[in-house]
């Protein structure tokens, strides 16, 4: 079934031009680069995985209760809107929810495959395309992913959030080499970061909590790679350079901030999105889950020098000032640890498993009167 037939609304054309702008920069410099980088470089060859075979895609999934995590969770909860919805409803609303939350997740990590390849062009530094190109090739996997996981598991497709499309916008459309860095690496990503992990830790479902730990592990290093990127280069800037920088940095928070409401997906249960807005204000956890968002791109922007008053004042309006606190390099190393982690439970429980078949069928030969049912050379095929 194509993409196009599972959207919720048409999307138009098959494609969205965006007009590039700037240089295509070669460098004859091949020397070594920057050590921190080409460490992160071989960290990115070295972590290459296949998302056939490393992710379980035959769990299952209810399409009705894709995360399993309380209905809290939803921004029209306990409200007269909820109160009308059948159980059926309730289902279909929650399906939509993780729809549009996995839809948006696709249509980013398209963006960041793009902008990464973006950068591999742009970049005047080789070891920074080199860097580029190992994420062009994780994000392209990032991608593969949620596309199988919307179309084979949730069965629904939402487009692209209009706010996230915007800046997706302004990031490839400037002719400066930085901004799709600061664009795609710090806002975007960060953003994304955050959400996957937030995500990640509530879902009570196996396969979403595989698909986002995998997916984290490689974020973390593509967030690492724009700090360190930015955070030399804009030691050089001036002020009124610096300023740019910011205000994009501003304008693209509150696009962000705007975009979790979801407005696509009250629209179809025929509730006005600014009712929800409202309701979004004064659900608890809905203003926990936004804060969270901030918790990758705020420290972030202040490690690589944008942290202007005005930048500040911006953050404390948002509610997420405190997230400057976090530290960032012990948020990366827990994404790591919990995807090493999650590898080493679900292989050793398959190691267990396979064990145990193993000293069945040899059970089995030394009992005939025990043996299961099955076909003549199993033990030879086990054995094998």
């Amino acid at each position: 079934m194509s993409t196009h037939d599972l959207y919720t609304s048409p999307v138009g054309a098959s494609t969205w031009n965006v007009p590039m702008a700037g240089d295509a920069r070669f460098t004859w410099e091949y020397d070594d680069g920057r050590d921190r980088l080409l460490a992160l470089y071989q960290k990115g060859k070295d972590k290459q995985w296949d998302s056939v075979k490393r992710i379980d895609w035959d769990l299952e999934v209810d399409p009705h209760d894709v995360l399993g995590v309380p209905d809290q969770s939803l921004a029209i909860y306990g409200t007269r809107h909820w109160d009308k919805l059948t159980p059926r409803q309730r289902g279909e609303l929650r399906q939509h929810s993780a729809s549009w939350q996995f839809s948006q997740f696709m249509h980013g990590e398209q963006g960041a495959m793009i902008t990464a390849a973006r950068i591999v062009e742009s970049v005047p530094d080789l070891d920074s395309k080199f860097y580029s190109a190992t994420q062009t090739m994780d994000e392209a996997r990032h991608v593969e992913i949620f596309t199988r996981f919307l179309k084979e598991k949730i069965g629904l497709v939402y487009p692209i959030n209009t706010k996230l499309q915007d800046l997706l916008s302004e990031t490839l459309t400037d002719s400066r080499w930085d901004m799709p860095y600061l664009g795609m690496q710090v806002l975007i990503e960060g953003l994304a970061l955050a959400a996957f992990g937030v995500i990640r830790d509530i879902t009570t479902k196996p396969l979403p909590k595989q698909i986002l730990a995998y997916v984290m592990q490689d974020e973390a290093r593509h967030v690492a790679f724009g700090r360190l990127a930015l955070r030399d280069y804009y030691k050089q800037l001036s002020e009124p350079e610096l300023r740019e920088r910011e205000e994009f940095v501003i304008e693209g928070c509150y696009l962000m901030r705007d975009r979790i409401r979801g407005r696509e997906i009250w629209t179809n249960f025929g509730i006005d999105p600014k009712e929800v807005d409202e309701m979004v204000e004064n659900s608890p956890y809905m203003r926990m889950f936004q804060s969270l968002l901030f918790s990758r791109i705020v420290p972030c922007v202040k490690d690589i020098g944008l942290w202007s008053e005005r930048v500040q004042r911006a953050y404390d309006d948002m509610g997420v000032l405190d997230m400057s606190k976090a530290d960032l390099d012990a948020l990366m190393g827990q994404d790591e640890e919990i995807a090493e982690r999650l590898d080493t439970e679900r292989f050793a429980a398959e190691e267990a498993e396979r064990k145990a078949e193993v000293d069945a069928v040899i059970a089995a030969e030394t009992d005939p009167e025990t043996a299961p049912a099955t076909g003549p050379g199993a033990a030879e095929a086990v054995r094998a």
